[in-house]
């Protein structure tokens, strides 16, 4: 008998594995925030506060694979296609409370550095970055906060740093034959223009009086142009995003690029795109890689994000963040690489039954696409569950599950970091089948995203939860993507756009459409050129206060619902 039991078990394990392993190689598309294994914070200064964090990412490419290096994150990722990580705890780190830090490829060698505003920084390298064996060149710089570490083709090397409400992002050359200590004075690059620029102002969607702050920068060289990317206007705010100056010359002199701020996304299920790095991946597309906030437990509590970024014929470098937290094809995928989906959001909004509920953080929050509101269940173990009725048959594509830290009293990285789970399908919520099983798998995936290896017609929804690292099971987002089977929204009409006398703002109006569940703002600096997106839901207008003064612009929107998204209006010019 007991030969039998074993026989079973490891039938069952072998099975489970088995879809584990399909549906981890099979996966072709990503989803924002990325699913990473976020350390949790280790600087609170109140012990009772217990959030993870991941934040700044200097991304760099080496040997043919990329390293991602992210705020007091105690080690850091590697990935072989920039959409699978796994984290590396090197063998030997300087810096565990790392802040901001920069990387760079020299040489056969990745350098880092880490920002550090009350002391001497040393710059860390290895040719072994899987292994981890970092040795340190001390004392190049003191007190920089933000630094940004950039060698160039000649040979010249250069350190940029900021992060202030009042000073600018400042640059010096260093000389790499002499332990990179500065040549020369230091270089003011440029400061924020918030009384031009209205998407440098602070607070949540630019509504503060509070002076801005710019910090975050990042060089990017191509076609032999400078692109210094900064962030604005703060880093717990849904507008947190990064500008580009451009130059002739790594100290420029630097000229604003019109298009700004460049990527950019205030609206959606989480916000924020700020506090980046860009790089050349598969098959030479560029992509950006930057913060998310979250912002719930803390103002640091934060998620990483990634967007593809080119560069348009006039020299402008540009992105899409257009349905930016949908499924996206992945960097790897040739030919597509960033396309949207269109797998829509099929949960939006409907009913949701749970096993248990405490306090306020009611059920209806894993669907209200707010990354702020979560579900808490009175206990983390196996009888809980949550089920979501589409309302509808439907083609469910992917799933995407968001853990809410909940009074979770972690930190760093501890060894029983994992979830496991099972979420199954219906069509009459009675005879159920398998659409996820993560029965045995030992991941510990904050924001787990699952590309299903078959789409499945899918009713209801069901998520088994088996075991989590928090005290509770929380759930913020329990998102389901697929293709609905009814009509498309219908058109935009009587949209309006309308400059204020603040040329920084511009109130847009619009018509409802039936049967919508938001719509999709766009516009630019040309009617080709429409770079920028802000995701609505339900409401027909926005209070935009995001724009430059002395640029005239151009706005279109579309309608979008889980069956589709909507034709785009033509363009409308607004001085």
């Amino acid at each position: 008998m007991r030969v039998l039991k074993y026989i079973f078990f490891v039938a069952i394990f072998c099975s489970a594995l088995s879809t584990t392993k399909a549906q981890q190689q099979q996966m072709q598309t990503y989803c924002n925030p990325i699913n990473l294994d976020y350390t949790y914070m280790i600087y609170n200064s109140d012990k009772n506060i217990s959030y993870r964090s991941g934040a700044d990412p200097a991304v760099v490419e080496f040997r043919g694979e990329y390293y991602m290096f992210v705020t007091r994150s105690l080690g850091y990722w590697h990935s072989s296609d920039l959409a699978n990580w796994d984290f590396i705890k090197p063998e030997k780190w300087y810096f565990q409370g790392s802040n901001a830090p920069a990387a760079h490829n020299y040489k056969d060698s990745v350098l880092y550095v880490t920002g550090d505003p009350s002391g001497a920084m040393s710059l860390l390298y290895t040719d072994n970055p899987k292994k981890g064996d970092w040795k340190a060149v001390p004392s190049i710089l003191t007190n920089l906060q933000d630094p940004s570490f950039f060698i160039d083709d000649d040979n010249k090397a250069y350190m940029f740093w900021g992060s202030s409400n009042l000073y600018p992002i400042y640059g010096i050359e260093l000389n790499k034959n002499e332990r990179f200590i500065p040549i020369g004075k230091r270089a003011e690059l440029f400061n924020l223009v918030e009384e031009k620029h209205g998407w440098e102002r602070f607070g949540d969607n630019h509504v503060s009086t509070m002076e801005g702050y710019m910090e975050g920068a990042w060089l990017t060289k191509h076609n032999g142009k400078y692109y210094m990317q900064y962030a604005a206007p703060g880093t717990e705010f849904n507008v947190y995003g990064d500008g580009v100056y451009m130059a002739d010359k790594p100290l420029g002199p630097y000229t604003y690029a019109p298009n700004n701020p460049v990527f950019y996304k205030p609206g959606g299920y989480i916000n924020g795109a700020g506090h980046g790095s860009t790089v050349v991946g598969p098959g030479g597309q560029y992509w950006h890689f930057a913060s998310m906030a979250l912002s719930v437990n803390v103002n640091w509590e934060r998620r990483l994000c990634v967007f593809p970024t080119w560069f348009d014929k006039d020299g402008l470098m540009y992105s899409n963040t257009s349905f930016g937290d949908y499924p996206h094809y992945a960097p790897s995928l040739p030919g597509k690489q960033g396309d949207f989906t269109g797998w829509m959001l099929l949960s939006y909004k409907k009913p949701v039954t749970t096993s248990s509920t405490i306090d306020t953080f009611k059920a209806s929050h894993v669907t209200d696409e707010n990354v702020k509101s979560f579900w808490v269940a009175q206990k983390n173990d196996a009888k809980q569950w949550l089920q979501i009725d589409l309302e509808k048959a439907s083609n469910v594509y992917a799933v995407q599950i968001n853990y809410h830290d909940y009074k979770s009293n972690l930190y760093g990285r501890p060894d029983s970091m994992y979830h496991r789970y099972t979420v199954e399908g219906s069509l009459d919520g009675k005879t159920w089948f398998n659409l996820i099983d993560k029965r045995n798998s030992f991941k510990d995936v904050p924001n787990d995203y699952v590309e299903l290896e078959n789409p499945k017609k899918v009713r209801y929804v069901r998520y088994n939860n088996i075991k989590v690292p928090t005290t509770n099971l929380a759930i913020s987002g329990f998102r389901v993507f697929g293709k609905g089977e009814g009509k498309l929204p219908a058109t935009v009409k009587n949209y309006k756009v309308i400059r204020q006398a603040d040329k920084r703002d511009a109130m847009l109006t619009w018509d409802k459409v039936k049967d919508a569940q938001g719509y999709n703002i766009k516009w630019g600096i040309a009617p080709d050129k429409l770079y920028n997106s802000w995701l609505v839901y339900d409401e027909n207008q926005l209070d935009l206060k995001s724009l430059n003064i002395d640029q005239t612009y151009y706005f279109s929107i579309e309608s979008f619902n889980q069956n589709g998204v909507s034709k785009s209006l033509n363009p409308l010019k607004a001085n």
